[in-house]
């Protein structure tokens, strides 16, 4: 039995708000994720089944150069219209443990005292939807939750990502949990399944970028007027990788977000200095180095990257911030890839600045 999909967005949406909360019952894990540590640390999580055959709630896992503890990384995006996933549609369970998670919710919800009219009408829709093959225009029904296919696929559930603050982005993604049989790809109508291409938006959220400490000459303290030398050695500052992978069965997919020194933009900490060059945005060089190292002979030379003080900074000192501008693309899963947008991240460093004394005879 069918109905069109609009005509039954109401009662869906009255039944997972006013009764079921199915996604409550979900895992902390996969209602967020679990980021690893910081550069080079690996946290594995896999999806799999326990010794009752049932499967567990799908984990993403991540690899590489991620945030600690479930945070978000420092990376800053130059595009202030482009966000992280706020939710996705993953696996959720497999047919016979979400039939005992769905039933005794809908069994506890119906014996609610009060639950009656349109919530209990909801509720009782639900009930048909997965156990009597009700459903609506490109929704099909079930019939006794799919056990017969029980370890053939899973159903899927909305995720939500627990870093995102608008509650309404990040709890939109409430459809009732659907079927997807192992090996398939979710139907169409779930614009924000889970794909390598949202992996790769998370990945760059958890993304952490190594601090921006740039070599200066003369280093922590110069003179009024004296040239002071920038610059940074690919030796030490290279590109950085995160991975997101999702691994349950018959549905594997990962990607992988790299991210690439472009320029470093200087800002003196204060308006009377001058900075090389006249931007303050100094490229990437040709070996992936930015500026150039001092040498001995090159003190009344403009350097390529650095800048100039045009004032002592008395008895305290200017925050110089240095900011890397980072080129961000992503590969994933059967050969998809894209650009994100730029990403930025610097750090201030204390520069004492003093008057060159002269003595008088």
């Amino acid at each position: 039995m069918n109905r069109s999909r609009r005509a039954a967005l109401s009662a869906r949406a009255t039944a997972l708000t006013l009764a079921l909360g199915i996604l409550a019952h979900a895992e902390p894990a996969y209602a967020g994720e679990l980021p690893g540590n910081t550069q080079g640390s690996d946290t594995e999580q896999s999806g799999g089944s326990d010794s009752t055959g049932i499967y567990a709630a799908a984990k993403i896992q991540y690899s590489g150069s991620v945030a600690k503890d479930g945070g978000t990384g420092n990376v800053t995006s130059s595009d202030v219209n482009w966000t992280p996933p706020a939710c996705w549609y993953a696996p959720y369970l497999s047919a016979k443990d979400f039939k005992a998670e769905m039933s005794k919710s809908i069994e506890d919800s119906l014996n609610t005292p009060g639950m009656g009219g349109t919530a209990g009408s909801a509720i009782g829709e639900v009930q048909r939807h997965y156990e009597d093959d009700y459903g609506w225009t490109d929704t099909p029904g079930y019939k006794d939750y799919n056990v017969d296919k029980d370890g053939k696929g899973m159903f899927w559930a909305g995720v939500e990502n627990p870093n995102e603050p608008d509650v309404l982005k990040r709890t939109a993604c409430s459809d009732l949990p659907f079927w997807v049989d192992n090996g398939e790809a979710p139907p169409p109508q779930y614009e924000q399944a889970i794909s390598p291409e949202i992996l790769a938006g998370l990945a760059y959220q958890h993304m952490q970028l190594p601090d921006t400490n740039v070599t200066l000459a003369p280093a922590a303290n110069t003179k009024v007027n004296l040239p002071t030398w920038a610059w940074l050695d690919k030796a030490v500052f290279d590109e950085v990788q995160a991975t997101a992978a999702l691994n349950t069965p018959g549905f594997n997919i990962q990607a992988t977000t790299t991210a690439r020194p472009v320029s470093l933009k200087l800002e003196p900490g204060t308006a009377d200095a001058t900075t090389y060059p006249a931007s303050g945005e100094c490229a990437i060089n040709a070996d992936g180095s930015i500026g150039e190292s001092y040498a001995q002979g090159k003190s009344n030379q403009t350097p390529p990257c650095g800048l100039r003080y045009l004032r002592s900074s008395g008895d305290g000192t200017f925050n110089l911030r240095a900011t890397i501008t980072w080129d961000i693309t992503w590969t994933g899963t059967g050969g998809a890839g894209g650009d994100l947008p730029d990403g930025t991240f610097g750090s201030e460093q204390a520069i004492t600045v003093q008057e060159i004394q002269a003595v008088n005879r």
